[in-house]
């Protein structure tokens, strides 16, 4: 690997959670222990629109939200050209290794298990981010 191939930064983030409880966690989390920016979705179906206008570096996903589950966006999102290259990281508590190989075969390239830290969230998201970009070689 060449010196000085740092990861780009990560700074938005396109968030989708259903649970209000949850949703208000993170985006208190985030705000306080990153920089980044959050676009928050409260479901799948307005994580998909929201995808059009906002160009995220990274989408995170619950897995099951009742309009439009995290799998469902996770595949619309990947069929569509300029989201070729946006890592999607999942959140769910079912965490069944034969699950994460699925969520992981279908385009995930990570996934957060809940109950998660909220402390170390923000460092999480980094380190998934950073693994992404430096084991990632697309061509």
């Amino acid at each position: 690997m060449a010196m000085g191939t740092a990861s780009p930064p990560l700074v938005t983030i396109l968030y989708a959670e259903d649970d209000e409880d949850i949703r208000s966690i993170v985006e208190i989390t985030l705000q306080n222990f990153s920089d980044f920016r959050l676009i928050i979705c409260n479901g799948g179906g307005e994580a998909i629109k929201m995808a059009d206008k906002s160009s995220p570096d990274m989408v995170l996903l619950d897995v099951m939200m009742p309009d439009v589950d995290g799998i469902t966006v996770l595949k619309a999102l990947k069929q569509r050209e300029d989201f070729q290259n946006v890592p999607i990281v999942l959140m769910t508590a079912k965490v069944q290794k034969h699950e994460i190989e699925q969520f992981k075969a279908l385009g995930a390239i990570d996934v957060i298990v809940k109950p998660f830290d909220p402390i170390t969230l923000a460092d999480q998201l980094t380190a998934i981010w950073n693994q992404y970009h430096t084991g990632h070689h697309p061509g």
